[in-house]
């Protein structure tokens, strides 16, 4: 599934879901941008590609803000070109009984997790739209389609990803723009790791009572995006492509 010719933009890209979908997307022939908060990491991992021949920069872009957006979006065009694919992975998780939640809690979750699929899309479909060609990929979670105790913000914001997608799907359907989401179930990352503990989750115990009886690998969703990004893919649009080894069948 040849990306040749092609750059992508990966938010929340130096670590987890995101470096592995950078990493996908670069191998596939793309030139990528990972953003991430964490500035270091993203320019570890951007410099790791290039090292591999990848056109690859670093940006520090809080997903969550229109003027950081704007400006990694500004050093994406001077240094790669013009964006076609958009995977809108970032996102902060929550473990908080109903009742706890706070306001401010529930606006970071909201702001971090949907706000930006509207502040990000918005920046970058206008190039997918001169190009009559794009892919916007949006990572959900199978929490949004399963529930998940102790997750209310959590599961409400990706449930509002799933929606966006298929509302927005719609609307550029005739664009050359797909637009479909990827919801992962149990995936061992550095935040499923950071959420092994106390009022968290159980790693150990989630797993033992999972269909595969594991955890997903990073890399079981960067190739699901892959497949999203890439020509084969040109009649999907709207989808929700689940990779949850079983936990949610639809």
């Amino acid at each position: 599934m040849s990306l040749v010719g092609k750059n992508a933009v990966v938010t929340g890209g130096a670590s987890g879901i995101g470096l592995a979908t950078s990493q996908r997307l670069a191998r596939d022939g793309a030139g990528v941008a990972i953003w991430d908060v964490n500035e270091a990491d993203a320019q570890r991992a951007a410099a790791e590609l290039v090292t591999k021949g990848v056109r690859a920069i670093a940006c520090r872009v809080d997903v969550s803000q229109r003027v950081q957006i704007n400006a990694g979006l500004e050093r994406v065009h001077a240094e790669l070109g013009p964006v076609q694919i958009l995977i809108n992975n970032a996102g902060i998780t929550d473990f908080t009984p109903f009742l706890e939640v706070t306001e401010e809690g529930w606006d970071r979750v909201m702001s971090v997790n949907l706000k930006s699929m509207l502040l990000c899309t918005q920046a970058v479909v206008p190039d997918m739209l001169a190009a009559g060609w794009g892919r916007v990929i949006n990572i959900s979670s199978s929490s949004a389609q399963a529930g998940s105790a102790r997750m209310t913000a959590y599961a409400a914001s990706k449930g509002g990803v799933i929606a966006f997608t298929k509302s927005l799907a719609l609307e550029l359907a005739a664009t050359g723009v797909t637009v479909n989401n990827v919801p992962p179930g149990f995936v061992d990352t550095p935040m499923l790791r950071s959420s092994d503990r106390p009022g968290g989750i159980n790693v150990a115990g989630v797993a033992a009572t999972s269909p595969m009886k594991r955890p997903g690998r990073p890399e079981d969703i960067a190739a699901a995006c892959a497949f999203l990004a890439s020509e084969d893919a040109g009649y999907i649009t709207g989808h929700t492509l689940s990779v949850n080894g079983g936990r949610y069948i639809a």
